[in-house]
């Protein structure tokens, strides 16, 4: 079975990407930055969420976010399926902090149980088959709307969604072009799938 070893972040400047993350996200190794000018305009295709246990815990990862440049692009609220916001990161890239819980069950932490990489497709079925030919394992799929891998040793999630859908949820316009600025370090690399993601060898 297929497994996810790094994303990597395409950045125009890595030392400040750098700096950003670990003040306002303490990801550690889970998400990495190089640079790169590859030229983009709009929605890149991607968003990066992250799931954590409470409330308190995403006000306190969008706050430290924002207060070291992020952009909120959807406030964080209550909603049917729990509680989250949207920023934008000074490097372009989307972030949703996430929890299924509408209520504070302990002390305010900033642990993140999980991040999942969000792929916004054009033909969720097409691209479900592309990934399963290439060795990755289904967990959750739920007809050509979202699809969920198994990569239960990787230090990222990986889903699908409709690129229409996946913006929507991002609060921004579904336009965009250019270079998804991301690369996907996996053994089941390297190739490029549909929608131009580019997948690469582990690195060693």
């Amino acid at each position: 079975m297929a497994s996810l070893d790094s994303v990597t972040l395409e950045v125009p400047d890595a030392a400040a990407a750098e700096a950003f993350y670990a003040a306002a996200f303490g990801l550690g190794g889970k998400v990495r930055v190089r640079a790169a000018e590859a030229p983009t305009s709009g929605f890149r295709g991607f968003t990066l969420s992250l799931v954590v246990s409470q409330p308190s815990t995403v006000d306190s990862l969008i706050g430290t976010a924002v207060d070291n440049g992020a952009t909120v692009l959807k406030p964080a609220k209550k909603g049917f399926w729990g509680y989250g916001g949207v920023v934008r990161a000074p490097d372009g890239t989307i972030w949703k902090v996430a929890t299924s819980s509408k209520k504070d069950t302990g002390p305010a932490t900033r642990q993140v149980d999980d991040v999942v990489l969000l792929l916004g497709v054009e033909d969720v079925k097409a691209s479900k088959r592309f990934y399963t030919e290439r060795g990755l394992a289904v967990a959750k799929s739920f007809g050509g709307k979202y699809v969920e891998f198994d990569t239960p040793s990787s230090p990222v999630k990986l889903a699908l969604y409709g690129r229409g859908a996946a913006a929507k949820d991002a609060g921004v316009s579904p336009d965009g072009d250019g270079s998804h600025q991301i690369a996907i370090g996996s053994d089941a690399g390297p190739f490029t799938d549909p929608d131009g993601f580019a997948w690469e060898a582990p690195s060693v």
